[in-house]
């Protein structure tokens, strides 16, 4: 199976390997690119995290843009391996951290830090993503106060979320990817 590439930035056009088996399912390059079309330059310093990882695709392509630092968390030792990998080859290791972990678990702590941009793109079909916005709403602090948090979804497994602290306000659709934008109020 082909490798995906990082899109622009500082790393452009590099290969970055995928995750060998069936258990990742890695952004597509049209929907990575608008991503990063509606980020824009406000990667730039932000401090990532990145949540069901996978290849590390995303936060790998926030550092290739000029993000400060970006933290990995996975828990599958093939998709860590891999995203150890990637990051070698990228040069990026020194301002990465890679966390093997169930993100539920990792959830659970009180961040040292918040974070400017939090993606989140879990299996499919298993309703993991609104448990990880519910388990963010919880705990605010993880996001900060101007932070984004992006949830990666098939549109069939898309609905509103009763949250407290997080509001949607934006979705955008690219093929069977949809891109959920959350906010805290008052940005």
């Amino acid at each position: 199976m082909p490798g995906i590439r990082v899109i622009a930035g500082s790393a452009k056009g590099r290969r970055l390997l995928m995750v060998p088996g069936e258990g990742t399912r890695p952004i597509s390059d049209r929907a990575k690119q608008a991503l990063f079309n509606v980020l824009g330059a406000d990667v730039v310093g932000a401090v990532v995290l990145d949540l069901f990882a996978g290849t590390g695709s995303v936060g790998i392509e926030a550092l290739s843009r000029g993000a400060q630092r970006a933290t990995f968390v996975e828990r599958d030792r093939l998709a860590v391996n891999t995203i150890q990998a990637n990051l070698r080859t990228t040069g990026f290791e020194r301002r990465a951290r890679v966390v093997r972990s169930d993100v539920f678990i990792y959830l659970r702590n009180d961040p040292a830090v918040g974070f400017d941009y939090i993606h989140v793109a879990p299996p499919q079909y298993q309703r993991l993503w609104a448990d990880v916005l519910a388990a963010l709403d919880a705990r605010p602090a993880w996001v900060n106060p101007d932070g984004v948090v992006v949830a990666q979804v098939d549109p069939r497994e898309f609905r509103p979320l009763a949250l407290e602290h997080l509001v949607l306000v934006d979705r955008r659709r690219y093929g069977n990817t949809l891109l959920c934008f959350y906010e805290l109020p008052g940005r």
